[in-house]
């Protein structure tokens, strides 16, 4: 155990005395997104290395697939939370939160069997940069709009 724990630095352990017996939990964080765009280009397209067997190239594609997976599914989660704060309607009286929404599953449908590593890296910094420039213009424009207000209110 504690040789897999040294291997895995991703990794944690709390110990806890529960009736004079020692618990140990492991927890284990399932996001842990990169800080850069270099780093999750690192971390997701593939580079040519010596040879493998069969089987190590089916782990590695494997643990490949499930960390785009994962952060596939974040960048989604990230997507309808935000989509949260556009409760307005456009001009036909449809709320902008539900055609983020759609737009969203539309599109995340159209790439769900993409093979390609680095298709897929661009389309998940393409949309994380979407989520990001969207909160942005929106934090913006409620700052210049709480201005305004002061502003009129003096």
């Amino acid at each position: 155990m504690i040789g897999y724990l040294r291997r895995c630095p991703s990794l944690s352990i709390h110990s806890n005395r529960v009736f004079q017996t020692q618990v140990v939990f492991i927890q284990r964080f399932l996001h842990e997104g990169p800080d850069t765009v270099e780093e999750l280009l690192d971390r997701h397209v593939v580079k040519k290395e010596k040879s493998l067997d069969d089987e190590e190239q089916d782990l590695l594609n494997r643990q490949r697939l499930t960390s785009t997976r994962r952060e596939a599914l974040a960048l989604y989660r990230d997507i309808l939370r935000a989509s949260r704060f556009f409760m307005w309607t456009d001009p036909r009286g449809v709320l902008w939160r539900d055609i983020l929404r759609d737009n969203a599953r539309k599109e995340f449908e159209e790439a769900r069997f993409e093979k390609d590593p680095e298709v897929v890296t661009r389309l998940l910094i393409g949309g994380r940069d979407a989520v990001d420039s969207a909160l942005e213009k929106l934090a913006e424009k409620q700052r210049q709009q709480i201005q305004k207000e002061r502003g009129d209110g003096r």
